[in-house]
Formats: C-alpha cells, sequence, structure tokens
C-alpha cells in the first residue's frame, strides 16, 4: 500500500518545527492517554487493497456494538424512520457541497432553508442559522454571541453537562470572558444563588433543559430573573423533549441552542453531529455561520438565497465574533426528514415513551435498593446511589450484552446516570432489573 499522506518528512519536520512541537505525537496531547493506541497497526506491510480491507474488518470487529443501552448523557438511541436514510443516501443530496451560487444550488439551499424553518418550529424562536458542527459548538457560540464591551462574564448553570461546560470554557479563554458556575440545590439551578451572583458584569446565563442528571428545572423563573438583570438568557434543549416540554420561547430564552443527534442520526461512535441554533429576532445579526432565505425572482417564482453569510474568519478578521463559517448540511437533512416523517404527535410520543419508561425503570430500581436521586419533575434521564460499586454492577450488565449507565465522577458514592428512550422495551427493563437483583443481594425479590 503507498502512502496517502503526500509530504515527505523532511517537510514534516519543517512544518512541525514552526509550530513549535518535536512529533506528530505532540499533536495529540490534549487526548486522553487511555483512548490512545500508542502503536502501530498489526499490519503486515505489503498488502493488497482486498486484502487491507479484509483486515481492517477484522479490527473494526473487536468493537462492541451493544443490543441493549440504558446510557445517553448527551447521546441517544432513538428510532430513525427508514425514510431518512434512504432520502439523505441520494446522490445529489450526498456529495453536494457548500452552495456558493445560489443559481446552482436551489436544493440544497431549500433542504437548509426546511431545516431552519423546523428548528422554529421545535423550539418557538423567530429565527434559526443552517446548523453548527455539534451541540456543545453551539452553546459555545451562544455565549459568543452575547458578550459586549460592558459584559463580559457567563453564568452556568452547575446541572449543565460537564462535557459543554469544558467546551464553553475553552471558547471563552479565547474571548477573555470569565465563566463562573451557578451552585445547584438537589440537582437543580440555585435560583437564589443566581440572584446573587447577577450584576452588571453578566452578559448571559446558560441553562440545560432537561438538565445533565435529566431533571427539569425552573427555565420559565430563571428566565425572568436573568432579564431583570439585562442579561440574555440562552437554553440548552434536548430537541425530543420539546414533545412535552415548554418550548425555549415560552420560558423566555433570547438564545435556543441543542443537539440535534437525536432527531434522525444514529450513535455512530460519536458522530458526525449536528448543532442547531435558534434566537429571537433581536439577535439575528449575533447568530454565527450562515442564515438561508426564501425569495422570489424577477418571474415570481420561489427561489432560496443565503440572506446573511457571515463568513467570519475571513471578512471580518479580529472583529469576528465566530469563526463559523460552514454548516452541516447533511446531518441538517437528516434532522428535516425525521422531523417530517415523526410529526408533532410522532415526537410527542417518542418523548412520552422515554420519560414513562425512565419512571417505570426508576421505580424498579428503587424497589431493590437503588436510591433515586432525582426530585420532581424528570425526563428520561435520572441518577441512582447505592451500595455496590458502579464497576459491579455496570460489569454485571455488559455480561449480559447490556450497555448500563454513566458511571458519575463521585465514584465514592457509587452514582450512575440511566437513560431511556422509545427504544427500550418493558422486557429489556425487566431483564435488567432481574440482573441486578443478583448483583444487589436481592435474588429472591
Amino acid at each position: 500500500m503507498g502512502s496517502y499522506v503526500p509530504t515527505t518528512q523532511e517537510e514534516q519536520k519543517e512544518m512541525l518545527a514552526a509550530i513549535g512541537i518535536e512529533s506528530m505525537a505532540d499533536l495529540y496531547q490534549n487526548i486522553p492517554a487511555q483512548v490512545k493506541l500508542n502503536r502501530n497497526l498489526e499490519m503486515p506491510e505489503g498488502l493488497s487493497e482486498l486484502e487491507t480491507i479484509k483486515k481492517m474488518k477484522e479490527i473494526a470487529g473487536k468493537n462492541v456494538i451493544f443490543p441493549t443501552i440504558f446510557r445517553g448523557a448527551g447521546a441517544y438511541r432513538h428510532f430513525i424512520p427508514s425514510v431518512v436514510k434512504q432520502v439523505i443516501g441520494k446522490e445529489n443530496f450526498l456529495t453536494s457541497y457548500t452552495p456558493y451560487q445560489a443559481e446552482i444550488s436551489q436544493g440544497i439551499l431549500q433542504s437548509i432553508y426546511e431545516f431552519q424553518t423546523l428548528i422554529c418550529e421545535l423550539t418557538g424562536m423567530n429565527v434559526a442559522n443552517a446548523s453548527v458542527y455539534d451541540g456543545a459548538t453551539a452553546a459555545a457560540e451562544s455565549v459568543a454571541m452575547c458578550q459586549d464591551k460592558k459584559r463580559k462574564k457567563v453564568l452556568i448553570a452547575q446541572t449543565v453537562s460537564p462535557f459543554v461546560i469544558d467546551v464553553v470554557k475553552t471558547y471563552c479563554y479565547g474571548n477573555e470572558m470569565e465563566v463562573e458556575l451557578i451552585p445547584e440545590d438537589e440537582g437543580r439551578c440555585q435560583l437564589d444563588a443566581l440572584r446573587n451572583q447577577l450584576d452588571d458584569s453578566v452578559a448571559c446565563v446558560y441553562l440545560q433543559q432537561p438538565n445533565f442528571y435529566g431533571n427539569v428545572e425552573q427555565a420559565r423563573e430563571i428566565g425572568q430573573i436573568v432579564h431583570q438583570s439585562k442579561a440574555k438568557f440562552i437554553m440548552g434543549v434536548n430537541p425530543i423533549s420539546l414533545g412535552v416540554l415548554q418550548t425555549p420561547m415560552e420560558c423566555g430564552a433570547d438564545v435556543a441552542v441543542g443537539e440535534g443527534q437525536p432527531l434522525g442520526l444514529p450513535l455512530a461512535f460519536g458522530g458526525p453531529y449536528i448543532g442547531f441554533m435558534a434566537c429571537t429576532t433581536e439577535m439575528v445579526r449575533k447568530l454565527p455561520g450562515r442564515i438561508v432565505g426564501e425569495t422570489k425572482d424577477r418571474n415570481g417564482k420561489v427561489g432560496y438565497v443565503l440572506t446573511l453569510q457571515a463568513r467570519e474568519q475571513h471578512i471580518r478578521r479580529e472583529k469576528a465574533s465566530s469563526n463559523i463559517c460552514s454548516n452541516q448540511a447533511l446531518c441538517a437533512l437528516a434532522v428535516s426528514v425525521y422531523l417530517s416523517a415523526m410529526g408533532k404527535e410522532g415526537l410527542k410520543n417518542a418523548a412520552t415513551q422515554s420519560m414513562s419508561k425512565a419512571h417505570y425503570m426508576a421505580e424498579c430500581l428503587e424497589k431493590i435498593g437503588f436510591k433515586i436521586k432525582n426530585t420532581g419533575i424528570y425526563f428520561h434521564e435520572f441518577v441512582t446511589e447505592s451500595s455496590k460499586s458502579t464497576k459491579i454492577i455496570l460489569d454485571a450488565l455488559e455480561e449480559k450484552g447490556i450497555l448500563g449507565g454513566l458511571a458519575l465522577a463521585n465514584n465514592d458514592q457509587n452514582q450512575i446516570l440511566w437513560c431511556c428512550t422509545e427504544m427500550n422495551t418493558k422486557e429489556e427493563i425487566d431483564l435488567t432489573i432481574e440482573i441486578l437483583k443478583g448483583v444487589m443481594g436481592h435474588a429472591n425479590i
């Protein structure tokens, strides 16, 4: 097999020296050591293309695909109608590129316009952009939208996904914005703490709904508190939950963002995913990326154009508030097809089933000795605490082909974040409970 890297070793060394590092491995120094291979693939030299493909399939076969999943934490397994794959697999969508020339890009422009329209309907907001790279990026970009010369601080609820918080902190470091966490109280944002932290330096407050623990926050009340200080209110939302919960607009949000993966995209080992962003009309000029609009030509025929195209990095340069210059068009199309196929009732049904099955599973776990940490209303995720270690619990399930919940960072309390969707059957939940009865020492229950 030949090399697919066109540069010579000497050229590579010269490039590495120019950016101040010694080896290619240094480019990946921020990636945790435990997920690195740290050795070459066991590939014999001189293989043909056919032999290489066969060998790579053997290596890929070592991946474990769990038939039963009770884990979420930002990526969720939902039913995807077969029409989604059929539509996005068409070559005129699959191979299309950025619509620089509207005259020859009407199809892709219309698909983006439909995506924007559906996101506005879903969130209740006035305008949406053509999408960004993922949900965490959308969160960070929304914070950057809200900063100004006098307000350079962002308050983030401690109940927001830690993965999202990390990305926001990375962006804020580059934007010279200060990040401050709002303490939690029994798994929800603490309102009194929020009131005390708000001042004239706060540009925005970021809240996740439902939050990382699955709890439903007092979003409308929080929005009112935020606006009293003249700061912006950003809501990061699970799009499936909007089938049963209030929209960000109903809660008074200025910006609504989220991860669109639950809307027709498979888990796919972590991507590609899609971040959606929507806002009020007053904020439209600060939306990053591009917005497609509908218009009419001189003959009165409907046409689609790039109404707003920031192209931040090569037009505004140092004045830019974002470097987003593209969008996830194919993933956006998948979201549009999914929402069109499901409709309002389908989305409501998926949300209702996810929520009811989570509550059923929580009740069953509580009966065999698990303590449910959630109080009040929670969506399709919940946290348990037990006397047994998270490793023992999750290993017992893994042996039976079940991917259990996510072990939370405070392992001394043996807390697990569980998730149910409409894909989890009652039989799967009951089987999981039977397995855990043995683990918990309640085999006769």
